[in-house]
């Protein structure tokens, strides 16, 4: 191999379904401000057999050093925050929804 460049191995995944809601943004910002880079995808959400009324962002980021039970205080702290009852992520392809 060519020594021109280097890899880095990232084994996780989280994935986070965030209701564009008030106080969405800030929630955005500080996961970038944490974990560099990440993706965002828009999407229109459908829930309980209907449409919702608000767009949802999946935020994905790729890092090392997480946990799940980490992941799932982090959700729980976000769906506070963000005012719902639920809130959906995905860590390593496994979804799991935090709610009251």
């Amino acid at each position: 191999m060519n020594g021109d460049f280097t890899v880095k191995v990232l084994n996780d995944s989280v994935k986070f379904y965030l209701p564009r809601v008030e106080g969405y943004l800030e929630i955005v910002r500080d996961m970038a401000s944490k974990y560099g880079g990440m993706s965002l995808i828009e999407f229109d959400g459908y829930f309980e057999g209907r449409f919702e009324p608000v767009k949802y962002t999946r935020v994905e980021i790729h890092t090392n050093d997480v946990n799940e039970e980490q992941m799932t205080m982090t959700a729980n702290q976000i769906r506070i925050a963000l005012k719902q009852q639920s809130l959906a992520f995905e860590f390593n392809n496994k979804l799991i929804l935090v709610g009251n």
